[in-house]
């Protein structure tokens, strides 16, 4: 089976998780950015990574979604600036789901991951801030090493050809 694993990261948050799915994978393989992602066809695995603009995945990888194909299996992992189990984060991944449909989705993971300064400065200076900002600075640091370990240990507990 051929394995993509693709990511969408502004912040190499999502980028080091994808790195350790990657190096997880064994067979033919590809790590690609979103940037230079190739057609998902042909693909009997594929990873996507991405992080939450507005509470839900970000545009390029909304469209990349699009056209994974049924019978493709997908594993939606993302990062973004929130606790793991905030409703921000869950609605997120629901979001990911519903664009992802047509893909047979075999499991999701999401974790925090650090916000550059530059965006803690600018949530910092709305008002009112956006809910999911309260839960920020716990996410400095991530995603972390144990991160990277559930990424991939999700994966393996699936057992998959």
């Amino acid at each position: 089976m051929k394995s993509l694993v693709v990511y969408s990261s502004q912040s190499g948050n999502t980028r080091k998780l994808a790195e350790a799915l990657f190096a997880s994978l064994t067979g033919e393989k590809e790590l690609v950015s979103l940037a230079d992602a190739p057609d998902p066809k042909g693909y009997g695995f594929i990873g996507l990574g991405f992080w939450y603009k507005a509470g839900q995945p970000d545009p390029a990888s909304q469209e990349y979604m699009a056209r994974i194909k049924e019978g493709q299996d997908l594993y939606l992992f993302a990062t973004h600036g929130t606790a793991t189990d905030s409703d921000h984060a869950r609605n997120g991944m629901k979001k990911a789901k519903e664009l992802s449909a047509g893909a047979h989705i075999i499991a999701t993971f999401s974790c925090p991951g650090e916000l550059p300064a530059k965006v803690m400065e600018m949530m910092a200076a709305k008002n009112p801030q956006p809910p999911w900002f309260k839960d920020a600075p716990a996410a400095k640091g991530h995603p972390d090493e144990t991160d990277c370990k559930n990424v991939v240990r999700l994966l393996q507990e699936l057992d998959l050809p």
